[in-house]
């Protein structure tokens, strides 16, 4: 097993990525950004903590155009947050419904106030309040003299590059997952209950070092699976079964997302050919994950193949995404996205097709793209459909 990475990113990280935006503000004319959501906060103060599943506390970080972030945060997080490199901490008595957080930011955002200043917020595609509607209203009627800009472009096309040590990361999550999936025929087997299968997966995933699995998602059935997003059932993995599983794991706050299918003692020739098709159309990805290629290039490449068994292909919209902080990120591989590749963008191959009565497959891999061909994060898949269970 390789050594783990180093935990968090030493400080000339969140320099580095600190002078990128002030850069990129200057350009779009921004005094100051405020972010509140946890990819965003975390990703230049390095404020990693689970407590972000509660929606009861606000949580807020201003970033001048020519200094430092400043949080805003409730009391309970001070402590972590002196941990990072962020000096100027203001906190609050959270939860304080009439008041959490706001009169703070009011102060803070005054001086800009007072100049009719740009700010910039995330108000675009895959971003979230965060904050009661009402609070953010209340705090926007206080500052009317602020002009109140779309900021996710800057923030997209900062998070969508990667640093080595993200990389490193990722690659390292990516490696427990993939011993994880090697292990397949010591995990599942004919008679065992899909929720079995489920816990006895997460486990291995977190015996052979991962922080946590917080994402995992399957199904299985006769000749292939017709859904891949419900809770897992009591139902008996059976022969001829075909069994998909696909993980979002964890290391240090980062995220792998890969799947991988299985037949269980046994595959019907048409559950093969899908299998083949998407091994193929993912070949084609990887062939095509060059900087400049676009994601639509990279949608139609994987297309041009599954459309030889599904002509209805792309329903699900995309045939893959970024990866990093989140299980998902932009760009997505799709028609609609003219996102440019570049070098140091970590994103997955997903291409997916229908077959037979309703029947679906997925298949999926994570790589890095390089100035020429791609690097697998994921060990990459056989190119036959596994079988497990025979002897």
């Amino acid at each position: 097993m390789l050594d783990s990475p180093v935990r968090g990113f030493p400080v000339k990280e969140f320099e580095a990525r600190l002078e990128r935006l002030h850069k990129l503000m200057s350009t779009k004319g921004l005094a100051g950004i405020l972010l509140m959501s946890e990819p965003e906060v975390r990703y230049f103060t390095g404020f990693l903590t689970q407590f972000w599943q509660s929606p009861t506390r606000p949580w807020f970080l201003f970033i001048p155009v020519d200094k430092k972030p400043i949080a805003v945060i409730p009391e309970i997080g001070a402590a972590l947050m002196r941990t990072t490199w962020i000096d100027d901490i203001r906190t609050w008595g959270a939860p304080w419904p009439k008041d959490d957080g706001i009169s703070l930011l009011q102060d803070l955002l005054d001086p800009l106030l007072k100049s009719g200043a740009r700010l910039g917020v995330m108000k675009g595609h895959e971003t979230s309040l965060r904050m009661p509607l009402g609070d953010y209203e209340r705090l926007m009627s206080g500052l009317a003299g602020i002009e109140v800009v779309d900021a996710t472009d800057i923030l997209r096309n900062l998070r969508m590059v990667k640093s080595a040590a993200e990389i490193e990361k990722i690659a390292y999550i990516c490696g427990i997952t993939s011993r994880t999936f090697a292990r397949a025929g010591d995990i599942f087997h004919k008679g065992q209950s899909l929720a079995e299968a489920f816990r006895a997966f997460r486990i291995e995933c977190l015996t052979q070092g991962a922080d946590d699995v917080p994402y995992l998602a399957g199904g299985a059935d006769q000749g292939g699976y017709c859904d891949i997003i419900s809770p897992p059932s009591n139902r008996s993995l059976e022969s001829g079964d075909i069994l998909m599983f696909d993980t979002g794991a964890t290391f240090d706050g980062y995220f792998c997302d890969f799947d991988r299918n299985y037949a269980i003692e046994q595959a019907d020739d048409l559950s093969r050919r899908a299998y083949d098709t998407l091994w193929r159309a993912t070949e084609a990805g990887l062939s095509t994950a060059r900087p400049g290629s676009t994601c639509r290039d990279l949608f139609q490449a994987m297309q041009n193949v599954i459309s030889e068994m599904d002509d209805q292909g792309g329903e699900v919209g995309r045939y893959g995404h970024g990866l990093g902080m989140q299980l998902t990120e932009q760009p997505s591989h799709a028609v609609f996205d003219d996102t440019v590749l570049e070098e140091n963008m970590v994103i997955t191959l997903e291409p997916s097709l229908n077959y037979s009565e309703g029947r679906i497959m997925v298949h999926e891999e994570n790589l890095v793209v390089q100035n020429g061909k791609p690097r697998l994060l994921s060990v990459r898949a056989t190119p036959e459909l596994p079988i497990i269970g025979v002897s």
